[in-house]
């Protein structure tokens, strides 16, 4: 992905400073990889899906269920479960989301900062599932299937 990412110096640099900035939030490495793996299966992104697999399981230890469950944006957590309904309902309504929709986040313990944070996780993962499906990117960490197609 990086390589590809290389081909354009602005990409790989927005990119990077993108990752950086969302990594450096209040919601932590853990919330991240959830995220990241709903949005992943919500868009159909293979090469997401394995890589933030490896990188859940390996670097931040989060347990095989709990990703799994990640995967169709669900969690037994119920303030996890809410943000990762809210990330599906983001690509799903390409943004489009109502009050009602940001209250159910607000009910569940998230701040203005932490909603935000939620948005701009989706925000970069959109942009890395499309980039990697459009440039075709070869799967370079161990293979995992997609749980479910496309959100369209």
């Amino acid at each position: 992905m990086f390589r590809t990412f290389g081909n354009s110096p602005a990409v790989l640099e927005g990119y990077l400073a993108f990752n950086t900035a969302m990594s450096g939030g209040t919601l932590g490495a853990k919330m991240g990889e959830l995220l990241a793996l709903t949005v992943a299966n919500a868009n159909g992104c293979e090469y997401c899906n394995a890589a933030h697999t490896f990188i859940g399981e390996k670097m931040v230890r989060i347990d095989a269920g709990a990703m799994e469950s990640a995967r169709i944006g669900k969690s037994s957590d119920p303030k996890t479960q809410a943000a990762l309904e809210f990330a599906r309902i983001l690509v799903q309504k390409r943004g489009h989301v109502s009050v009602q929709e940001l209250n159910t986040l607000k009910t569940a313990g998230y701040t203005d900062a932490q909603i935000a944070e939620i948005v701009g996780h989706v925000a970069l993962n959109i942009f890395t599932n499309i980039f990697n499906t459009a440039a075709d990117v070869e799967v370079d960490f161990p293979q995992v299937d997609l749980v479910e197609t496309a959100i369209i």
